[in-house]
């Protein structure tokens, strides 16, 4: 049966109803208050992005979250900071769960992030930011890792806007049926590639456009979305925001689209590479304004090949910091399986003019010049792949580093240097950075580094199907 058409999905032929119109984004405080007399809202999450990008967190009664949480925080455990995506915590973090005896963190909510959940309803969502017990921010937290190289462009008089243009897979089993079969021979939602195709995508439409729609009434504004290579793989792209607010989105689509795919009977997959097709991406515009909104990358006649200087000198810190930073970018073993030229993803370190076989893209011009970069998976955490490419451009601006002739062609024959063909070799990479240990600290190096090692260790403790086919019988 076509779960996707069916199963609480509304036929091809039928005209969904209007909906209300959506509360405002982000929702004030006292409409919140509001909803919660009226009873609207009976639920409020308080969520903090972990390592892998996940909202993580507890939902607290409504009033007590107006009348408590909402000035002094809510407690969570240390350990949301210091686990694998199994939510196991191994020796290494920079923080310590155990040693720290399991104890808590503050969740402190950001009302900027204040919104209603389409697919949950009757319940708010709210991001916060950790906090030690002396109300400091902790320095390994995604957001906060983000925060501290945003404040370094804030020195400047600059801010960033960015974008993420992320794609998914969509089968046509459950969740549970999938995890029944082990991930195994699940049958994707469409058949063939479909990449800007439009008949092709028809039997996915109905749930795409739910998903189209949560999201629009959860502030974000969809700007395309199509079908792409890979059999059942789609994209939706969002209007470009800051840089904070898009990383934001972009963890609570990601949640979102999980819970209405759930809700719909099939399953989505955000993972860098399912199998020998193409991977999911997440690739990552970004530009700079300075106070009075003027575009810091426009060609102001200080660099070449329509760029400013500072544009120049931004793209060279991206190649500068290619290797060093891989880890932000592909932080699972399984984010290196897509970085290849048949995944239709970057493998060197180059720059080219709309030369999409580079990890670094530059397009645009005046106001909309930015550079596109490509080297994160689906499976990147959006905060620390936006703080690595602002890190990476300030590196190259304050070195006055020098830029490159741009790659002309296919950038995999170019002979270029290469980007990390692995985990371990990211993870050796970040760890020994000079560059890593200026940009980010101490900390944030040791912490990153323990999530490349924990995920390297599970794989290594793991016998992979390939190992049973070559050497069951022939080894």
């Amino acid at each position: 049966m076509n779960r996707i058409v069916g199963d609480g999905l509304p036929p091809l032929t039928e005209t969904l109803p209007p909906s209300p119109p959506p509360p405002p984004f982000p929702v004030p405080i006292e409409r919140l208050r509001a909803d919660v007399e009226s009873g609207a809202i009976t639920d409020v999450i308080v969520a903090l992005p972990d390592l892998q990008g996940r909202v993580q967190g507890s939902r607290i009664n409504p009033r007590d979250f107006l009348s408590r949480t909402l000035d002094r925080g809510f407690d969570a455990c240390l350990y949301l900071l210091a686990t694998d995506v199994e939510m196991e915590s191994r020796p290494g973090y920079a923080v310590d769960p155990w040693h720290g005896g399991l104890g808590d963190l503050s969740v402190l909510p950001d009302p900027g992030t204040l919104r209603y959940l389409p697919w949950d309803p009757g319940t708010a969502l709210v991001l916060g930011d950790a906090r030690d017990a002396g109300g400091s921010p902790v320095p390994v937290a995604p957001r906060q890792v983000l925060r501290t190289q945003l404040d370094r462009l804030s020195e400047r008089g600059w801010h960033a806007l960015a974008g993420t243009e992320l794609e998914f897979l969509v089968f046509r089993d459950s969740y549970q049926e999938a995890f029944e079969a082990d991930y195994r021979g699940l049958t994707t939602a469409t058949r063939f590639n479909s990449d800007y195709a439009v008949p092709e995508v028809t039997e996915i439409d109905p749930l795409m456009r739910r998903v189209r729609t949560a999201m629009e009434r959860t502030g974000m504004t969809v700007e395309s979305a199509r079908g792409e290579c890979h059999p059942g793989q789609y994209e939706i792209v969002f209007r470009y925001d800051d840089a904070l607010r898009t990383c934001d989105n972009h963890v609570v689509y990601k949640a979102g689209a999980r819970a209405l795919a759930a809700q719909a009977g099939v399953a989505l997959t955000f993972m860098a590479k399912y199998d020998d097709g193409e991977g999911n991406s997440c690739h990552v515009h970004l530009s700079l304004r300075d106070e009075s909104g003027h575009p810091v990358f426009a060609d102001d006649g200080t660099g070449r090949y329509g760029m400013s200087r500072h544009m120049e000198h931004f793209v060279a810190g991206q190649l500068a910091c290619a290797r060093d930073f891989a880890l932000l970018h592909a932080p699972n073993v399984n984010s290196y399986k897509r970085l290849s030229p048949q995944a239709y993803a970057p493998n060197t370190i180059t720059w080219g003019l709309d030369n999409r076989t580079c990890p670094v893209r530059v397009i645009g011009s005046g106001a909309s010049a930015r550079i596109e970069f490509r080297v994160p998976g689906g499976d990147a955490n959006p905060y620390l792949t936006v703080a690595g490419i602002v890190a990476a451009g300030l590196y190259g601006i304050d070195r006055a580093l020098p830029l490159p002739e741009p790659t002309v062609g296919d950038a995999s024959a170019s002979g270029a240097a290469r980007l990390p063909g692995s985990l371990e070799e990211a993870v050796r990479a970040w760890e020994d950075s000079e560059i890593a240990l200026a940009c980010f600290g101490p900390e944030v190096v040791r912490n990153q580094a323990a999530a490349g090692r924990a995920e390297l260790a599970a794989f290594s403790a793991t016998v992979t199907d390939l190992e049973r086919r070559r050497h069951f019988e022939r080894g």
